[in-house]
């Protein structure tokens, strides 16, 4: 079988500044105190995800699952290790990113079609259809910093969900708005899933990825804690006595 994503060794560092202003930082240098500290995000993390599978990532707040999934898209880079991956990659890491404000829902459209690397001919063939998806009506020429985050939200999951990608990457978080569009999103990844494409998926709701993933990886600040069978991870993570919530808006029908 055909690797999709390889990620080995990987690790993403940043700086945590203590002080704000050049005053601040001059003052704790005098008093010996510390300025700023380095920490690892993503800590030398290894794993493989096969053509066709299902994978969740799983954590809690601030272990890392966000830094990994920007490795992942190419939209960041390790410091050490390596993260490859094959074919074309699609999917929704930030509200809104890639939008100009001052464009139209319509030009923007275009524009975040054209970053995901879909051709003229192929988002005119599938405009109808991302429209349809994104629930814009009157809105769609309207500029988007008039936009909600719901909206943008929308109209980016609407384009990336019609991309013909090899690996689809989705957070959660971001199927923002009602009950409906939630399921319609959650419903619409598992046809891409059942049409054989890669799904690698941030999520807290263990009903949810139980339906999507065959597999679960979690992160522990930073570091992989845990990459196995759905079951197992979801219990490692003490979250299969908790109180699934919305889960039922997951993956079911609409």
């Amino acid at each position: 079988m055909t690797t999709y994503i390889n990620v080995d060794g990987a690790t993403k560092s940043f700086t945590m500044q203590y002080h704000r202003s050049m005053k601040q930082i001059a003052v704790a240098r005098m008093r010996g105190q510390k300025t700023h500290d380095r920490f690892n995000a993503v800590d030398d993390v290894s794993f493989t995800v096969q053509q066709g599978e299902s994978v969740g990532l799983m954590g809690l707040n601030g272990s890392g699952k966000s830094t990994l999934l920007k490795l992942i898209s190419g939209v960041m880079r390790p410091d050490s290790g390596t993260v490859l991956t094959r074919g074309r990659v699609a999917g929704l890491i930030a509200t809104g990113a890639g939008f100009q404000p001052q464009l139209s829902g319509r030009d923007n459209l275009w524009l975040n079609a054209a970053i995901l690397g879909m051709s003229a001919a192929e988002t005119r063939r599938k405009f109808d259809e991302i429209v349809e998806f994104a629930e814009l009506g009157k809105f769609l020429d309207t500029p988007v910093t008039y936009y909600s985050s719901g909206m943008k939200a929308r109209l980016g999951f609407a384009v990336a969900i019609n991309v013909d990608a090899d690996v689809f990457i989705a957070d959660e978080a971001l199927a923002v708005g009602d009950r409906p569009f939630k399921r319609k999103c959650k419903a619409r990844m598992r046809e891409i899933r059942e049409n054989g494409t890669t799904i690698f998926f941030v999520s807290h709701a263990p009903g949810a990825v139980r339906q999507l993933c065959d597999r679960v990886l979690v992160l522990e600040k930073g570091k992989l804690g845990f990459d196995g069978p759905v079951d197992d991870g979801i219990h490692y993570l003490h979250y299969d006595d908790a109180d699934d919530g919305d889960d039922d808006e997951g993956l079911g029908e609409e």
